[in-house]
C-alpha cells in the first residue's frame, strides 16, 4: 500500500477537505491510527512530555527521536509520517540536512517538521533542497516556549500577528509543503490560511484552518499533568486503564486470577510419570 504524499496533501486542500494529523510514538499507537484512516501521523517531540515525562520538549534529541520514529514507522501502512525535528538539530542548514536525512533514511519518515526560529527560512530551503518534505510551525513553538513567555497564546496584538503573518510567508516562500499553525488567534489563522498555497494544520488555531493536529495522549485522556484549553477529550483512558488495574490488583490478591481458564495443564498420564519419580 502506498503512503500518502505531498500532491494528496495538496490536493486536499484544493478540494476543501479537511486534514487530520495526530501524534504517535510506537507501534501500537501508530497502528490504530493508520488503520484509522487519518491522513498524517507526526511522531513529536511532545513524547518528552507524554512519555517520557520530561517538563521541556527541547530536552529531547535525535536519539530519542529516531528511536521513537523507527518503531512507529513498522506499522504505518497508509498515512505519511512526520519527523519532528528535536531541538538543536537544525541550528544550520548543513546540521539540519544532515538529521532530516536521518528521519528519512533510518527511521522511515516521509517528511519532517520545523518550528521557526529567526532565520529557520534558510533550514527550511536547504531540506526542501536536499529533495526532502518540510512542514513549518509557527505560532506557539513549544521548543522556545521559554523565549515566548511560556506556553501561551501568540499575535495577540496587531504587531505580534503581522510577524507570524510573515513567517508564515517566509516558509511557504521557501519550500514547506504545509504550515502547523499552534496557538493563534483564529481570525489571523483564518488569514494566514486564505492567503497560502498550502495547507494549514491548526492546533489551538481554530477552525477555518485546512486541517488540524492534536497530541493524542491528549485526546485520549492518558496525560493528565496538564490540559491546554484547545484541547479537546475525546475519552478518558485514564480511568479506564486504572479501573482495568484495579480489577487486576483485586483479582490476584483474593486468588480469582489466574483461573483454569488462564492457565496451562499436563496430561495425567504425562503428571505421573513426574510424580512417580
Amino acid at each position: 500500500m502506498q503512503r500518502i504524499n505531498i500532491q494528496n496533501i495538496l490536493s486536499k486542500k484544493k478540494a476543501g477537505e479537511k486534514i487530520v494529523m495526530l501524534t504517535a510514538y510506537d507501534y501500537p499507537l501508530a497502528a490504530i491510527l493508520d488503520e484509522s484512516g487519518i491522513d498524517m501521523i507526526l511522531v513529536g517531540d511532545s513524547l518528552a512530555n507524554v512519555v517520557l515525562g520530561l517538563e521541556f520538549t527541547k530536552q529531547v534529541g535525535m536519539t530519542e527521536m529516531l528511536h521513537h520514529a523507527k518503531a512507529a514507522n513498522r506499522a504505518v501502512k497508509r498515512a505519511m509520517l512526520v519527523g519532528d525535528m528535536p531541538y538543536n538539530s537544525y541550528k544550520t542548514p548543513t546540521l539540519a540536512v544532515k538529521n532530516a536525512k536521518r528521519f528519512v533514511k533510518e527511521a522511515g519518515c516521509n517528511a519532517v517538521k520545523i518550528e521557526w526560529f529567526p532565520g529557520c527560512e534558510k533550514i527550511a530551503r536547504a531540506i526542501v533542497k536536499a529533495r526532502i518534505p518540510v512542514i513549518g510551525h509557527v505560532g506557539l513553538t513549544p521548543q522556545r516556549a521559554q523565549e515566548l513567555g511560556g506556553l501561551k497564546v501568540q499575535g495577540k496584538d496587531a504587531q505580534a500577528a503581522a510577524e507570524i503573518i510573515q513567517q508564515a510567508k517566509l516558509l511557504e516562500q521557501a519550500g514547506c509543503f504545509s504550515l502547523v499553525l499552534e496557538c493563534i488567534p483564529s481570525e489571523i489563522a483564518a488569514m494566514i490560511t486564505q492567503n497560502s498555497k498550502i495547507p494549514t494544520i491548526g492546533i489551538g488555531a481554530g477552525a477555518d484552518c485546512d486541517g488540524q493536529v492534536l497530541v493524542t495522549y491528549d485526546l485520549l485522556g492518558l496525560f493528565t499533568r496538564f490540559h491546554p484549553k484547545f484541547v479537546k477529550q475525546y475519552t478518558d483512558l485514564n480511568a479506564e486503564i486504572k479501573k482495568a488495574v484495579g480489577q487486576f490488583f483485586s483479582e490476584v490478591k483474593t486468588g480469582k486470577f489466574p483461573d483454569a481458564e488462564h492457565s496451562f495443564s499436563m496430561h495425567p498420564d504425562e503428571l505421573g510419570k513426574i510424580k512417580g519419580l
